[in-house]
């Protein structure tokens, strides 16, 4: 019977255990009787209970019963003991009832207890309150009794219900656990796991009950379970009760079976995790040689644009993130398992390592496979980039080819034939890069076989291949094809530069040739003094006439020169309705210039001459000197130089121009008239010499 099932009826206190002791060391059993009629059937009930907490041993020493019928009538206290004999006649040696003062004393004699203490077992005695203590020591009984020992009996009530709760809390909790405990250590493996499965989990929590235990066993070692705080008191859960002894006995059994029982779940958990991981790593190897392999079988392409390798990218990275999510789970896998390696459990190494090695081999192989995949996508993007950067080089250059060239000067062409030359230079250099690129890549498809599970990868390579080598050959070709227009270009570009020079050097010609005419009018204007003076004019005037007849001649070789370009290029010649006329115009009019300059020195050489020798005395030759057609002639030839000088230049388009300023002109006039005087003197002289007598 539990406390817990007649709560209710415990709780009335109809009877209860003080801890109290008789000089006989029996327990003492007070049955508080009230003014409100008894029920029996619960005062039964609660004599039951009670006297089934005591051990045997303390009940063979028999119980001292106290009925307090001082608040009750005599016919219950008289039904209270009668029944006493028939609930527990062998465990009671003495009945005390504590009678009311004077109540009573009529009436004893209808009925003497004593009398019938053969018949009822056990000695029943009338007794006032103040002389129980001749039964009694006064430290045994409580309060009601004028004794010191003290009771609280919802106290005691709670302790019971707290203790019986442990007592069978535990003994359930220790054959649960020895039943699990017992089906660990079975030898056969199927039994052990079906008897480990059914049982597994105890029905209350172990630790708790263990807690409940412990405090329960400081309370009855602190002698503290009738609520006492010191004193000399005694417990009906003492050592006589087995209370203290029962309680550590069970929290014995209960901490040696709960060891077992955490080595059992220990071991449990162990194996469960390591099938668990085992269960794991088989999932994620399977799915890597599976699922995850066959998507990488599937991805053997490089794309043949930009646009094709991004989208191929796009897909490994959808794949990659697949693998990523197995990838966290082998990392964790990883872990578990190398905190299992480190507890060192001698009976799980060997495989433990093996499920490691087998996890690692497949995720490190799967791992290589996705970044060589990447690498080979990457440099594909970076093959397929060149090859458009160089296939747009290639479109601007031949449109730039294709263009015809009308420059407007040399220097125009220069700049445009350095432009071709980069552009040309920009494309040999992202050929070499495009070749690099692409050698690159044929070594990483080359070495794609070694990852392909057996599978027969040729066929897939070799489109790749062909691929890669036909964009670098159509490249190649397109270069080539490039380099022999820009050939072209460049001869045509450098015919004409000297197409523009040739023309820019008629020009100068034509400048140059000017120039000397300007200058054969403005500063070649003197006569000399003598013939001397003038023959060496005459000289210089010769070469400088060869000067200008080398400046002619060189400006029409040039103009010749930009005829035969212009032939070669098939375009009009600029020069030749420009440049030639001008360049014959200035040379008619030099050469007219000269010529008179000719004549003019000419002339003055011969009067010179012809004027020295008359007026050089010259006796040896008198009759050369007397020649009147001398003399005629001299001033002849005088008057014919001047009147020269005063005409001017007649160009053939009739422009008129005159040698030098009218000073210039009147000065020379001037020295060629002195000269005549004294001709004319000397004439004079040699027709009459008597007046040169005379005036001498």
């Amino acid at each position: 019977m539990e406390a817990s099932v007649i709560l209710p009826i415990l709780k009335k206190k109809l009877a209860f255990l003080s801890g109290g002791k008789d000089r006989r060391s029996g327990l003492i059993l007070t049955i508080p009787l009230c003014l409100e009629q008894t029920n029996m059937d619960e005062l039964s009930v609660t004599l039951d209970y009670l006297l089934s907490i005591p051990s045997e041993k303390c009940k063979a020493r028999g119980f001292t019963v106290i009925v307090d019928g001082r608040k009750s009538q005599w016919n219950v206290v008289k039904t209270v003991v009668l029944m006493l004999q028939n609930v527990v006649p062998a465990e009671v040696s003495l009945v005390c009832v504590v009678k009311p003062d004077e109540f009573w004393d009529k009436k004893v004699t209808h009925f003497c207890f004593w009398k019938e203490k053969d018949r009822l077992g056990f000695e029943v005695i009338l007794v006032s309150a103040n002389k129980l203590t001749r039964y009694i020591e006064p430290c045994q009984l409580t309060e009601d009794f004028g004794g010191s020992l003290t009771y609280d009996h919802m106290d005691w009530l709670n302790k019971r219900l707290v203790f019986e709760k442990f007592t069978k809390e535990s003994t359930s909790l220790l054959d649960e656990l020895a039943l699990i405990n017992n089906g660990s250590d079975k030898g056969n493996q199927q039994e052990k796991e079906r008897s480990v499965d059914l049982n597994f989990l105890p029905s209350v929590d172990p630790e708790t009950v263990l807690q409940t235990g412990h405090e329960l066993l400081s309370e009855l070692q602190q002698r503290r379970f009738n609520g006492s705080d010191g004193g000399v008191s005694w417990s009906p859960m003492d050592d006589e009760l087995l209370a203290q002894p029962q309680v550590m006995k069970l929290l014995d059994s209960l901490r040696e079976q709960y060891t077992r029982y955490q080595e059992v779940c220990r071991q449990r958990s162990k194996r469960t995790q390591l099938e668990e991981i085992q269960q794991k790593v088989m999932q994620v190897v399977n799915w890597l040689e599976g699922p995850g392999s066959e998507q990488l079988r599937a991805q053997w392409g490089i794309g043949d644009s930009i646009r094709a390798s991004q989208a191929l990218q796009q897909k490994h990275e959808e794949i990659e993130s697949q693998h990523s999510e197995w990838f966290a789970v082998y990392v964790e896998l990883n872990q578990q398992i190398a905190a299992l390696l480190n507890a060192g459990d001698e009976e799980d190494l060997v495989e433990l390592k093996s499920l490691q090695q087998q996890l690692s081999d497949v995720c490190y192989r799967q791992a290589s496979q996705l970044e060589f995949r990447q690498n080979l996508l990457q440099a594909a993007l970076e093959f397929h980039g060149v090859a458009q950067d160089l296939s747009q080089q290639l479109d601007g250059l031949l449109g730039m080819l294709c263009v015809d060239v009308a420059p407007a000067d040399g220097a125009s062409i220069q700049q445009t034939l350095k432009l071709l030359e980069e552009k040309l230079k920009s494309v040999d250099v992202g050929l070499q890069g495009l070749r690099e690129k692409g050698q690159g890549l044929l070594d990483q498809i080359s070495n794609q076989a070694s990852w392909a599970y057996g599978k027969d990868v040729t066929i897939e390579n070799k489109e790749n291949v062909d691929h890669i080598q036909g964009v670098m050959e159509d490249m190649q070709l397109r270069k080539q094809r490039c380099e022999d227009m820009v050939d072209v270009r460049r001869l045509k570009m450098l015919q004409m530069v000297q197409l523009f020079k040739c023309e820019e050097d008629a020009a100068q010609a034509v400048e140059w040739l000017s120039e000397l005419l300007d200058a054969l009018l403005k500063t070649h204007i003197r006569l000399g003094d003598d013939a001397q003076e003038t023959k060496v004019l005459l000289e210089k005037h010769r070469k400088f006439v060869d000067v200008a007849q080398s400046t002619y001649d060189y400006g029409r070789q040039l103009l010749q020169a930009t005829v035969v370009l212009c032939q070669s290029l098939r375009c009009s010649s600029r020069s030749s309705g420009d440049t030639l006329p001008r360049l014959n115009r200035v040379w008619k009019q030099f050469t007219i210039a000269s010529e008179e300059r000719v004549h003019r020195l000419e002339m003055a050489i011969a009067f010179h001459s012809n004027a020295e020798k008359i007026l050089q005395d010259c006796p040896e030759e008198p009759e050369a000197i007397n020649d009147e057609e001398q003399f005629e002639e001299i001033e002849a030839v005088g008057k014919s130089l001047l009147d020269r000088l005063t005409v001017p230049v007649v160009y053939p388009d009739g422009t008129e121009q005159y040698f030098g300023s009218p000073s210039d002109m009147a000065s020379t006039a001037e020295h060629i008239r002195d000269r005549m005087k004294l001709v004319s003197l000397k004439r004079q002289q040699l027709r009459h010499p008597e007046m040169v007598t005379t005036e001498s």
